[in-house]
């Protein structure tokens, strides 16, 4: 194999020699130069002016290199690559905004040795790379592959002029061809770069056979991709003249009815459905628009999506009522223990139903603390009445359009929140549960709470408008339940559209029954344990009751039944007693085995000290998880006037406290406290477990009776409970939450239990189990506790209360 050689001309032999050894070097930012190739180069900055007027001055020639980074604005020498182009200035055209067009003739190629260190402009030592060139059979592949390769990319490439193959063919020279497929080729200038860094004619070539394969393989997939969507859009127009051609026909031929399948069929389930007249008329109105517009118009597919739900939606479909009460009154005794008021209203309505048949659906509100079972008391009924049964959560719903939904002139509109459940349903007569009511909040997008007066008010909801369905719809067969913790926390005006039956904390014998029908047998199945016989008696209830969980409801309470038998699981697990026995032996789990499988108790059972004490008084407070017995200790103290309230007291349980000193101030001649009593005395009202917030007007008496005695310096009774609000005239006004005040009563051995006198009512709703062993007076008048608080001034005054047991 021939060696490989250099072969210039004379002339180019002459022009080799005629360059100097250093020369000015240009940087380019967006070109890579080839030998052989002429280009023009607009110069701004201020090195590179200065290069070119250096190469100008001298003969004319200049070293043409990229820049590593195109980005970068003043380039060091470290930015600018070695290898590059030798090339002569033809033509200099200096421009009037001060910058500088020069048109450059590429050399030939070169490598540069060293940087001078020049301070006006980049100059470096250069080494001329001339090629060398074989004549053997590799070289000859070599060509005749790239040649074949270019010429195939110059016919896909749309940006290649079909010129440049003439010119290529018109080339003989190895190296010269090789530059002129360089230039022409459509690629990054890191690519282009890497065919001068390459020492030798065979290695640029390969390399430039490697760029253009890649090259014809990726035009190709984009002439692919582009047939591809060109066929899709033929296809689509093509597709869009035949229906125009069609609906012409169909005009010639006087026929109005588009025989899309489709259309024909929703058409059909219009006519089968029985819809209202208005919104038959609205559903066939919107048919007629569908058969006019194309399939691929955007108002199709509104259209189209709005009449799926006028077909979906129930229009006279419902279920059958189950109107047996003994039946209904089964079912809700089954799933719930206690809740007489609710289950009571419901055999109401069920026996109205029975003698009216066709009634209005109700609007019933359930209101009490968490965990009571309202949600689960609305499943119970939707099941004793055979109807389906649909929860909507309200909680933090802020945007109107989640009740009323949004209007089809925006993308993606749906109905709201009820139609939607409507649809789920499948019939008018559901029994559909509006969760957390009261969490409703507003925004700037509007006031759900007020879209729901329509909705639940049973005058209007049988024209009940949707936004997105624009047409009335029946919502007065649907039966609605609501839940909420406060009442307080509804609008009036929603309040007043619901019957709202409040569902009190359940009382400890509540939960004992609930925990031993319910908790109990589903967490035995839940845990495995079915098989055992494990038997939680009520002293083991109550320890977890009392011990271990301070709720309203039983949902801790049912939580701590789960933790201790997944412990009572590990125990027979660990002890190889998995097998299974016909009659195994009775693990009884009373409040010791409580205490020892659970820990410490979480809770402990506040016992009153017992003994007459100055200025300590117990009151009856109601809290979210039940009664519970509250302490008024007051002190006095000699100092600055000066009335101090602590234990977290709330606004309106303050105003009490200002009420009570405020009566007691001006009463003092009838009390027997001397005038002025209060100067010079610093008071102080405390009420103990500081750490738990305490509000609300039911502890006025409490407040009064701790300040009389602390003034008079006579012991209060600490056999006596008291609740009630007072008035500055003296009067006890009713309070709320009397069933878990005595409960509490009860729990703390109060003997004696003062209460307003117009709370006697509330004592015929309270179970006789709670009002056993309990001594309930109702008081009218500030001075008719006295004689009960004070035993000392009993014998002196005539008990005015009324003793009610």
């Amino acid at each position: 194999m021939p060696e490989d050689t250099i072969v210039l001309s004379e002339q180019e032999q002459t022009v080799v020699e005629d360059i100097p050894e250093i020369l000015p070097v240009l940087p380019l930012r967006d070109i890579i130069l080839f030998p052989y190739m002429m280009y023009p180069v607009l110069i701004g900055r201020e090195q590179s002016i200065n290069a070119a007027n250096a190469a100008i001055h001298s003969k004319k020639y200049i070293f043409l290199a990229a820049q590593k980074k195109s980005n970068i604005d003043n380039p060091k020498a470290v930015d600018i690559h070695r290898e590059g182009t030798v090339a002569k200035i033809v033509q200099i055209l200096k421009m009037p905004n001060g910058l500088m067009k020069i048109l450059v003739d590429g050399l030939v190629q070169g490598r540069i040795v060293d940087f001078t260190g020049n301070p006006d402009f980049f100059e470096a030592k250069i080494e001329i790379v001339l090629p060398q060139i074989s004549n053997d059979h590799e070289m000859s592949a070599l060509i005749r592959q790239m040649s074949s390769l270019f010429k195939e990319y110059v016919k896909i490439n749309r940006n290649t002029p079909q010129d440049a193959l003439n010119v290529f063919d018109s080339i003989d020279e190895p190296d010269r061809k090789l530059y002129y497929a360089a230039a022409n080729i459509v690629q990054s200038m890191d690519i282009k770069q890497v065919i001068l860094q390459k020492s030798t004619l065979k290695e640029q070539y390969y390399e430039i056979i490697n760029v253009l394969n890649s090259e014809i393989d990726i035009l190709k997939i984009e002439k692919e991709i582009d047939s591809k969507v060109q066929e899709n859009i033929a296809k689509s127009q093509r597709r869009f003249i035949i229906q125009e051609q069609i609906k012409i026909l169909q005009n010639e031929l006087g026929e109005d009815e588009d025989e899309s399948p489709e259309t024909q069929k929703i058409a059909d389930k219009i006519k089968k459905i029985k819809m209202p007249k208005l919104a038959h008329a609205k559903a066939m109105e919107e048919v007629n628009k569908l058969r006019k517009i194309p399939q691929m118009s955007p108002e199709y597919t509104v259209i189209r999506n709005y009449l799926d739900w006028m077909v979906a939606l129930p229009w006279t479909k419902r279920s059958k009522d189950n109107l047996n009460i003994k039946h209904v009154k089964g079912i809700l005794d089954e799933d719930h223990y206690g809740l007489e008021k609710p289950k009571d209203r419901i055999l109401e309505h069920i026996a109205v139903l029975n003698l009216v048949k066709n009634m209005r659906g109700q609007i019933l509100c359930f209101a009490g603390p968490p965990g009571v079972g309202k949600t689960s008391l609305a499943k119970s009924i939707a099941r004793a009445l055979g109807r389906e049964f649909i929860r909507i959560s309200l909680g933090g719903v802020r945007d109107e359009a989640e009740i009323r939904g949004h209007r089809r002139t925006y993308i993606g509109s749906l109905p709201g929140k009820i139609l939607q459940s409507m649809k789920r349903a499948g019939t008018i007569n559901p029994v559909i549960l509006l969760d957390e009511i009261d969490k409703l909040s507003s925004d700037f997008r509007g006031d759900p709470s007020s879209a729901m007066l329509e909705v639940l008010d049973p005058e209007q909801n049988h024209t009940f408008q949707d936004h997105y369905l624009e047409v009335d719809y029946d919502l007065s067969q649907v039966m609605f339940i609501t839940t909420a913790n406060v009442r307080y926390n509804i609008p009036l005006p929603l309040q007043d559209r619901m019957e709202i039956i409040e569902l009190t904390s359940y009382l400890e014998l509540d939960k004992i029954e609930i925990a031993k029908k319910h908790i109990i047998p589903k967490q035995l199945i839940q845990n495995g344990l079915n098989p055992y016989n494990i038997l939680l008696d009520d002293s083991g209830i109550k320890a977890i009751i009392r011990g271990f969980t301070r709720e309203a409801g039983v949902r801790n309470l049912e939580r701590e039944v789960a933790a201790l038998l997944r412990k009572i699981a590990r125990e027979i697990v660990q002890g190889g007693k998995t097998k299974k026995q016909k009659n195994p032996p009775q693990i009884l789990v009373d409040n010791n085995k409580v205490e020892k499988l659970l820990g410490v108790p979480k809770y402990k059972s506040h016992v009153p000290h017992k003994d007459n004490q100055i200025g300590s008084v117990f009151g009856l407070a109601w809290t979210s998880v039940g009664g519970e017995l509250l302490t008024v200790d007051v002190s006095i103290m000699k100092g600055v006037e000066k009335f101090l309230l602590t234990g977290q007291l709330g606004d309106v349980m303050k105003e009490s406290a200002m009420a009570a000193l405020s009566y007691i101030r001006s009463n003092a001649k009838h009390f027997g406290l001397p005038e002025g009593f209060y100067r010079g005395k610093e008071i102080h009202i405390h009420l103990p477990e500081g750490a738990i917030p305490k509000d609300g007007p039911s502890a006025g008496i409490t407040l009064t009776m701790a300040l009389l005695s602390a003034f008079k310096g006579v012991p209060a009774s600490r056999a006596i409970a008291m609740t009630g609000e007072i008035t500055l005239r003296g009067n006890v006004l009713p309070i709320g939450g009397l069933t878990e005040k005595l409960l509490a009563a009860k729990r703390g051995n109060i003997a004696t239990v003062l209460i307003p006198k117009e709370n006697e009512a509330d004592l015929r709703e309270i179970p006789g189990n709670i009002k056993d062993g309990l001594k309930i007076v109702s008081i009218e008048k500030i001075e008719d506790a006295l004689s009960y608080v004070f035993p000392k001034m009993a014998a002196k005054r005539k008990p005015a209360g009324k003793k009610l047991k």
